[in-house]
């Protein structure tokens, strides 16, 4: 089984209003698509309610949880929704009431984990006892939290991890290490984070971590994959195309093949476990 731990769907593209097709380029029928064309079984959809100058200068998308949660109440064998609760575009980021909007989402939508994107400064929020809460609620629930945030959130994410062991609690794109000087002194705090059983990795954006975007098959971000594998083995780590946000620079082909013909240091039996067996136990999926 392959399943996909990081794509997203939009009823309307949110990054640029001048595309010819808005309506399609992101919708939940374009990513079913490329999932059939690809032979992926599920998609873990995480969600962004994103557009109209908050995180994205295209359409806005205030609806994009209850759209991606009607998909997957209709097609569950298909998709899994990654609520977005208190995203950092939001107006309500951090502040208080932030288990009662989780548990709102998660009861309209019957998600099976929640989305949370910070800023990239550290504002206390996951030492906070309002943050404290919200991950309290979610591990009560079973949900997975579908993070992203970097390094310096890391130390407070290590002792938020030790507070709820029993939630899992996965790191976007490959733990988003900064280019440049601070590079190694990021992928550091990841490795540090391995020691939590509860914390994964999605291994997805390969695009993102290289000097080119466009660099296929990606050396740099291949480097990083490498690491990450290493600190934390084969059961943690969840492949992700971060379809359709990536199409522009990386296909949903290359998604795939960067890792499963580019990074035979893996293994096949690893291999089968990164590109779908541990989201589909991490989901409660039958295969």
């Amino acid at each position: 089984m392959i399943v996909d731990a990081h794509c997203h769907a939009w009823r309307r593209w949110p990054y640029d209003c001048t595309v010819p097709d808005p309506e399609t380029r992101g919708s939940i029928e374009s990513l079913l698509y490329e999932m059939d064309t690809h032979g992926v079984d599920h998609a873990a959809v995480v969600c962004a309610r994103i557009g109209g100058g908050a995180g994205g200068n295209g359409f806005p998308n205030e609806d994009n949880n209850d759209y991606v949660a009607a998909a997957a109440a209709r097609l569950p064998a298909r998709l899994s929704a990654w609520v977005d609760v208190d995203c950092a575009w939001r107006p309500e980021y951090h502040s208080a009431g932030a288990s009662d909007r989780l548990v709102d989402a998660v009861s309209r939508s019957g998600a099976t984990g929640f989305t949370h994107y910070v800023s990239e400064r550290n504002d206390g929020w996951l030492r906070s006892a309002e943050g404290d809460r919200l991950l309290a609620e979610a591990e009560s629930r079973s949900l997975v939290g579908s993070l992203a945030m970097g390094a310096a959130w890391f130390d407070d994410l290590d002792t938020a991890a030790q507070r709820h062991p029993e939630l899992p609690l996965l790191l976007h794109h490959m733990s988003n290490p900064r280019n440049g000087p601070a590079r190694e002194q990021d992928i550091e705090a990841v490795v540090r984070l391995a020691r939590r059983p509860n914390i994964g990795v999605k291994i997805s954006g390969f695009n993102y971590h290289d000097a080119h975007r466009w660099g296929f098959p990606y050396p740099e971000s291949i480097a990083l994959f490498r690491r990450i594998f290493e600190a934390f083995g084969p059961e943690r780590l969840y492949w992700g195309s971060d379809y359709p946000a990536s199409r522009d620079q990386l296909t949903y082909t290359q998604s795939i093949e960067v890792v499963r013909t580019h990074c035979a240091f893996v293994g096949d039996e690893a291999l089968n476990a990164i590109l779908g067996g541990n989201a589909s136990r991490l989901l409660g999926l039958t295969t």
